[in-house]
């Protein structure tokens, strides 16, 4: 009895293991800021920032000028999405703004005072714009593999990041698999039961009354799952094996179709972004020898555009757009 004990001791899940990595006392996004491991659309340039507030203006016509206007940021960070929206909106806009931060992490000294600071998401309904950048890839989720018999089977995981198969999928994780990741599966093929990022995503959503929800990530659709999963780590601006020690950041891309209501629209970002007047184009050679600075900085400017729209990068992400009782803002 004490063999088999302590071989099992220190397996589980990954959900489990990645919950604790990632958001335990000492996780890796409690502790670091996640600028400093990779690179997101909002730390590539300022005109994402603006984009967001191109988008929460059209929120507020659509819903006529509420009188408080909600901006919640969910998976924040240390604060920079809402730091950039704020500078871009008008005065009169930005005056009606409540900007809440949903983020594990303590509140970061230096950010504005208007920012509500929260680690869940705020109670009650609001009317505006609920914004998740990057955030469901980092919903802890099992993973599973297809085991000699094409069955799925649990991975389970130690802290050090050795691995072995668990029992057959059952309950929840097994009816989202057969509607969303369907096989037949090869032995060895691995996928991510992504129950909880819906989960997740239907509570986000459900803040408003009315308004609009947007979720940003590197996800697939049904009919094109990656056969071996998305499980990777990242640190220091690196990929590295998914470790759950706390020692890097753990995430998985996200099966957007799954998570998505009735109503919503998935798009990539790079028409989400040329909606909302990010444009990439190199400004006129001329303008080199009739204004060089302000050649450099549109140089500048269309650089970091082109980075926010390349499809083989940034530019891949995926957009959920959910409206709650209004139309589509992001015609």
């Amino acid at each position: 009895m004490s063999g088999a004990s302590d071989a099992d001791a220190g397996f589980t899940g990954w959900r489990d293991a990645a919950e604790r990595a990632l958001y335990g006392p000492d996780g890796f996004f409690v502790r670091e800021a996640p600028g400093a491991h990779f690179r997101t659309s909002v730390h590539a340039s300022p005109q994402y920032a603006a984009a967001v507030a191109e988008l929460l203006l059209r929120v507020d016509a659509e819903l006529g000028g509420p009188p408080e206007l909600a901006l919640v940021d969910v998976g924040a960070g240390r604060g920079e999405l809402l730091t950039g929206v704020l500078a871009a909106l008008p005065p009169g806009v930005a005056d009606r703004v409540r900007p809440v931060a949903v983020e594990r992490a303590a509140r970061p000294a230096e950010l504005d005072a208007r920012v509500e600071w929260r680690s869940g998401l705020p109670e009650g309904r609001l009317t505006g714009l609920v914004f998740a950048n990057e955030w469901l890839d980092n919903v802890p989720c099992e993973v599973v593999e297809a085991d000699g018999e094409g069955r799925w089977r649990l991975v389970e995981v130690r802290a050090d990041g050795v691995e072995r198969l668990g029992p057959p999928v059952a309950g929840a994780d097994a009816r989202w698999l057969a509607r969303w990741w369907p096989g037949p599966s090869e032995p060895g093929h691995r996928a991510e039961a992504g129950g909880p990022r819906d989960a997740a995503w239907r509570a986000a959503v459900g803040v408003l009354e009315r308004g609009l929800a947007v979720a940003v990530d590197y996800g697939h659709l049904r009919a094109d799952r990656p056969p071996f999963g998305t499980l990777t780590g990242y640190r220091e601006g690196r990929p590295v094996l998914p470790v759950p020690d706390g020692s890097c950041d753990l995430t998985a891309h996200v099966a957007l179709d799954a998570c998505a209501g009735p109503r919503a629209a998935l798009l990539p970002q790079r028409t989400a972004l040329t909606r909302l007047g990010v444009r990439g184009d190199r400004p006129p050679l001329a303008s080199a020898t009739t204004d060089p600075a302000g050649y450099v900085r549109a140089l500048v400017r269309a650089g970091e555009a082109a980075e926010l729209l390349d499809p083989a990068g940034l530019g891949g992400h995926l957009w959920l757009v959910e409206p709650v009782g209004t139309g589509d803002v992001l015609r």
